[in-house]
């Protein structure tokens, strides 16, 4: 009988009450039919893992793959059909696919081996190069999250921000004309949490984008969170705009496009991460916009 990892039940009780403990007490059931199912064998030695997921290894006769179980949010499912339209081109490849129950099996890729743990420099050029490849038309029933720019947030970071000034980044940025100026709507599905700990070391190619959150617009929207992920490995001024400049190029993007879209994302983020009380990602965002704004 499978063993849900406590924080994995933790968290999704927290975070959505009923609806979580209800999908904890039915996932043993869940896993076990699906096996049965796909013919799969859980791998005993690898222990599951998530956070708003089940992930578990397994094998199916002599290959090894993996069963991912999405968690309660409707639009987990999501990931599946994003996953079946790029069928392997720049992401992880989906061998099954269960709408109803909620689950995949995908191609085993080596978690212990993504781009967090090779140079900047190459993670760069790797992640850019995945962002082209990631772009493509929308399936007509995957419902991709939009990507509207609409407006910058107005809420204030008067007291909150760190070094404000009447000169801030921020402030900068905010200017709406400077940024509607450049971003265009788009309608092309994009990997929508493309971080460097989300691209493993596969065997078909050699790196391929996971759990991804599907959106529709433009690619050069996934470039603010490859900025600031590693933003610490950057020494400089000069080489945080290097990095910026290595994903454009390697991605084809547009620059004035991926700079709006970079200051929109990070603002964005920097609120989020303050109100969440996290302590050093904003500094990675006031560092970044301070650099780029």
């Amino acid at each position: 009988m499978l063993v849900v990892p406590q924080t994995l039940a933790d968290g999704l009780i927290r975070a959505c009450g009923d609806a979580g403990r209800r999908w904890i007490e039915c996932l043993p059931e869940r896993v076990e039919r699906l096996c049965a199912e796909w013919g799969l064998q859980l791998v005993e030695e690898q222990p599951p893992y998530g956070d708003w997921n089940l992930v578990l290894f397994a094998r199916r006769g002599r290959e090894p793959c993996v069963l991912k179980i999405f968690g309660p949010d409707p639009r987990a499912t999501d990931e599946a059909r994003a996953l079946t339209t790029w069928a392997g081109r720049g992401a992880v490849l989906p061998l099954e696919v269960s709408a109803d129950q909620g689950g995949v099996v995908l191609e085993r890729l080596d978690p212990t081996r993504s781009l967090t743990g090779v140079s900047l420099k190459l993670a760069a050029e790797t992640a850019g190069s995945l962002i082209r490849q990631l772009t493509v038309p929308p399936r007509r029933d995957c419902h991709c999250w939009s990507m509207s720019h609409g407006t910058m947030p107005r809420r204030s970071l008067d007291s909150e921000g760190p070094g404000r000034s009447a000169a801030s980044p921020v402030d900068r940025a905010r200017r709406p004309g400077r940024l509607r100026s450049r971003i265009r709507d788009g309608n092309s599905l994009v990997h929508g949490d493309l971080h460097y700990g989300n691209v493993l070391a596969g065997t078909r190619q050699p790196c391929l984008a996971i759990d991804p959150k599907p959106v529709t617009g433009n690619p050069e929207r996934s470039v603010a969170e490859l900025m600031w992920d590693r933003i610490d490995d950057a020494p400089d001024a000069a080489a945080v705009r290097e990095l910026f400049t290595a994903l454009i190029r390697a991605g084809d993007l547009d620059p004035d496009r991926a700079w709006a879209w970079t200051i929109l994302q990070t603002v964005n983020y920097w609120l989020w991460g303050l109100s969440a009380g996290l302590t050093e990602d904003p500094v990675r965002c006031h560092r970044l916009l301070d650099t780029l704004a």
